[in-house]
């Protein structure tokens, strides 16, 4: 049976996020040339020939400046503002915000297993609960089905990096939840901006 927090619209799980995982710092650096307002070529001497992203290989920089940029994209100005300027964990939450909003396997994932694990008192994540979340999704997206091992392992590893950069998780060994307080300021820009499934989320441990 599909969670209640996961029935309505059919949704689609994208596996693009294998990619990279949260990438605070790496974030910061396309939020400023999003503010800066640079074109393409810009974006492209920047990413591939300055290596702003500090990564060894052009190909890695140019694909995790695509996730990044996808990412960021779908909030605002402000957003990206709080990602460049803000202090270290309200920079890091702004950045798990777009990463929510970007991708639904994490989003859901945090609705409908961290939130009543947190509920029911239940300490940790297991390879179990991933696994059980993964047939929930192929119910909604069939899709899921056709994902190879190595890409579900993958995935695994990214949500649950993800969950402990942002500080859901102690560690991505241990897996303990622990509480997140959503910043006063990221609050209010998802509030004002009915980002209502993002802030939804966001407070699975609350």
């Amino acid at each position: 049976m599909v969670p209640h927090s996961m029935q309505g619209q059919k949704k689609t799980y994208d596996g693009g996020i294998v990619a990279g995982s949260l990438l605070v710092a790496e974030s910061r650096e396309i939020a400023r040339l999003l503010l800066g307002g640079e074109d393409e070529d810009a974006w492209r001497n920047a990413i591939m020939r300055g290596n702003i992203l500090q990564k060894r290989s052009p190909e890695t920089a140019k694909r995790q400046g695509r996730l990044i940029q996808k990412r960021l994209l779908l909030m605002k100005p402000d957003h990206w503002e709080m990602v460049v300027n803000a202090h270290a964990d309200l920079s890091t939450q702004a950045v798990m915000a777009a990463a929510v909003k970007h991708s639904r396997l994490i989003g859901d994932f945090m609705d409908s297993v961290v939130r009543p694990h947190w509920q029911t008192f239940q300490k940790s994540l297991s390879d179990t609960d991933w696994n059980h979340f993964l047939s929930e999704c192929a119910q909604l997206d069939p899709r899921v089905e056709e994902w190879s091992e190595n890409t579900r392992k993958k995935l695994k590893q990214v949500v649950f990096r993800i969950l402990a950069e942002s500080g859901y998780l102690s560690d991505t060994k241990n897996r303990v939840l622990q509480p997140v307080s959503i910043e006063p300021e990221l609050r209010k820009y998802l509030i004002a901006n009915n980002e209502d499934y993002v802030l939804n989320c966001m407070s699975a441990n609350e």
